[in-house]
C-alpha cells in the first residue's frame, strides 16, 4: 500500500509538471523566437512582398488600382466652389472647415469673385482662451495630486492649436473676423510646432508656480491675480509670432464688374455682424458614436475652449439617421462642417477618401478586420480631421460619393477637393454640424437635456487638427 501510494505520488506529480511545463513564459524563449521566423514561409510571394516593400511607399505598394479607376468628377449636386485654403504645418483644420464654411455668404453679398477670412485672427485669440483656461485649470485643481490622471492630460498638452466646431463659435461671437489681408499668415501661424513648445513650457512653468502658491496657503484671489501676470507673457509670446490684431479697420471691395464700393471702417465684431451675418448658434452638434448609447446628450470634460463657457457637447445618434440629415441640409444649398479619421484608406495625391483603398491585408498576407466599434474602443479610430461637405452623387435614391472641401491647399487632391465614398462616410465620418431648422423635434430636444459627462480620455475626444 505504501509502494503503491509513492508510486501514485510520482505520478501525479509527472503529470503536473507536464501540465505547468506546457504553459509558455512570459518571455521569448529561444525556441519560441525559432518557431515565430519559421513561421514565415520563405516562398517565392514572400521574397517578392521583401523586395518591394524594402525598396519602395507601403501605400504605394498597397494602393488597389481598381479603386482608383473608378473615380469620377461627376456629382448631381454640387455647390459653387471656392479656392482651396490651406492650414499648412498647424492643428488648424476645425478653424479652417468653420472659415471655409462663412465665406461663401460674404462672396455672395459682395458679388466677390474670391474672399478669405483670417484664419490667423482667430488662431491668435484661440491661443489666448485656450492658455487662461488651462491655468484656470491648475488653480480648480490645485489640490490635487500631480499625478491625477484628468491633471496628467491637461499638462501632457497644455496648449494645441486643434479644436472644434464649439471653439469657432465661441471665439466669432466675442472677437469677431476680419478679412484675411488685414491679418495674414506668419511664419509661426502655419508652422505652430516651435510657438506651442515656447507656450507649453511657458504654461507648464506658470502651472508649477501656482500650484506652490496654494500650497503655501495663498487664497483663490491671490493665485487668479498672479495668473493675470502670467498671462501677458502668453500675450507678448503672441502678439511676437503673430503681430497685434486689428481692432479696426477701413474695407472697400470691388464685385464682378469692376464697381468698386465706397470704404467703411469695421471692427471684427462689427465685420461679422453686417457682412458675415450668420447666426452660429443655430447649429447643433451631432456624432454617431456606437460604443455609447445613441438618443443621448453628452459633453466631454475639460474641453471647453473659454473659461466661462460649457463644455463641448453632441447629440449622439445612428449613423444612418445622421447621413440623412446631413443630405437634407446639404442638398438644400447648406455647406456642412464634419470631423473624421482621415488616418484610413486616403490618399491626399489622388483625393481619395475610399473603404478599400489600399490592400494591406494582401501586401502582408494578415487580417486587420475590426468593427467600428473595435476600432474606437481599441484607439485605432478617432475624430482626427475637420473639412466639409459641398456636394453629393445621388444614384438611385442614393448617395454614391460626396465631394469634400479639405483645408490642405490646392496642390492636395483636385485643386484642394476630395471624393468620400458612401461607405468610407459609414466608417469614419463621426461628427457633423447640422443647422437646427434641419433637425426634428426629438433630437433638438435631446440637445437641450443636461449632458452625461464622458472623460477627457474618452475614445470620442481627440480635439481636431490634422
Amino acid at each position: 500500500m505504501y509502494r503503491f501510494s509513492i508510486v501514485l505520488s510520482l505520478t501525479l506529480l509527472a503529470a503536473s509538471t507536464s501540465i505547468f511545463a506546457s504553459v509558455p513564459p512570459k518571455g521569448l524563449t529561444q525556441s519560441h523566437v525559432e518557431e515565430l521566423l519559421n513561421s514565415v514561409e520563405m516562398d517565392a510571394p514572400t521574397r517578392a512582398a521583401i523586395n518591394a516593400v524594402t525598396n519602395n511607399d507601403i501605400k504605394d505598394l498597397a494602393l488597389n488600382r481598381e479603386v482608383v479607376a473608378q473615380k469620377d468628377d461627376i456629382y448631381s449636386f454640387k455647390l459653387p466652389s471656392e479656392s482651396a485654403t490651406n492650414q499648412e504645418s498647424s492643428g488648424r483644420c476645425w478653424m479652417f472647415a468653420g472659415l471655409n464654411l462663412l465665406r461663401p455668404s460674404v462672396i455672395k453679398k459682395c458679388d466677390l469673385d474670391e474672399f478669405e477670412l483670417s484664419q490667423s485672427y482667430l488662431a491668435f485669440w484661440d491661443l489666448l482662451e485656450k492658455s487662461n483656461v488651462f491655468l484656470e485649470y491648475v488653480i480648480e485643481t490645485r489640490d490635487r495630486d500631480v499625478q491625477d490622471r484628468e491633471l496628467v492630460k491637461q499638462l501632457d498638452d497644455p496648449i494645441g492649436d486643434g479644436g472644434y466646431w464649439g471653439y469657432v463659435v465661441n471665439i466669432i461671437e466675442k472677437y469677431g473676423v476680419v478679412p484675411k489681408q488685414f491679418m495674414g499668415e506668419t511664419r509661426s501661424s502655419a508652422n505652430t510646432g516651435r510657438m506651442r513648445y515656447v507656450l507649453a513650457t511657458l504654461l507648464r512653468r506658470d502651472a508649477a508656480g501656482l500650484r506652490a502658491y496654494a500650497k503655501a496657503g495663498k487664497s483663490e484671489e491671490y493665485l487668479r491675480t498672479e495668473k493675470l501676470q502670467m498671462l501677458k507673457d502668453v500675450m507678448r509670446v503672441l502678439v511676437i509670432n503673430y503681430g497685434l490684431p486689428p481692432s479696426e479697420f477701413e474695407w472697400r471691395t470691388a464685385d464682378s464688374t469692376g464697381k468698386v464700393s465706397d470704404p467703411i471702417t469695421y471692427t471684427p465684431q462689427k465685420f461679422y455682424s453686417d457682412v458675415i451675418g450668420v447666426d452660429l448658434t443655430e447649429y447643433v452638434s451631432i456624432a454617431s458614436y456606437p460604443i455609447h448609447p445613441f438618443g443621448k446628450n453628452y459633453s466631454i470634460a475639460t474641453s471647453r475652449s473659454m473659461a466661462d463657457k460649457p463644455e463641448v457637447t453632441f447629440v449622439n445618434i445612428e449613423a444612418d439617421q445622421m447621413k440623412s440629415l446631413v443630405l437634407k441640409a446639404l442638398l438644400d444649398s447648406n455647406r456642412i462642417w464634419f470631423g473624421c479619421d482621415v488616418g484610413h484608406e486616403a490618399n491626399s495625391k489622388k483625393g481619395l477618401l475610399v473603404k478599400g483603398l489600399y490592400n494591406y491585408e494582401e501586401l502582408f498576407g494578415i487580417k486587420l478586420d475590426m468593427t467600428k466599434e473595435e476600432r474606437l474602443d481599441y484607439r485605432s479610430e478617432t475624430s482626427n480631421h475637420a473639412m466639409v461637405f459641398e456636394g453629393v452623387d445621388i444614384v438611385d435614391g442614393k448617395p454614391r460619393k460626396w465631394l469634400i472641401q479639405n483645408s490642405w491647399g490646392k496642390d492636395v487632391g483636385d485643386d484642394g477637393f476630395f471624393a468620400m465614398s458612401d461607405e468610407w462616410f459609414d466608417e469614419y465620418v463621426l461628427n457633423v454640424i447640422i443647422p437646427k431648422q434641419y433637425l426634428p423635434a426629438e433630437i433638438l430636444n435631446i440637445a437641450k437635456q443636461t449632458p452625461t459627462q464622458l472623460p477627457v480620455w474618452d475614445p470620442v475626444w481627440k480635439s481636431l487638427g490634422l
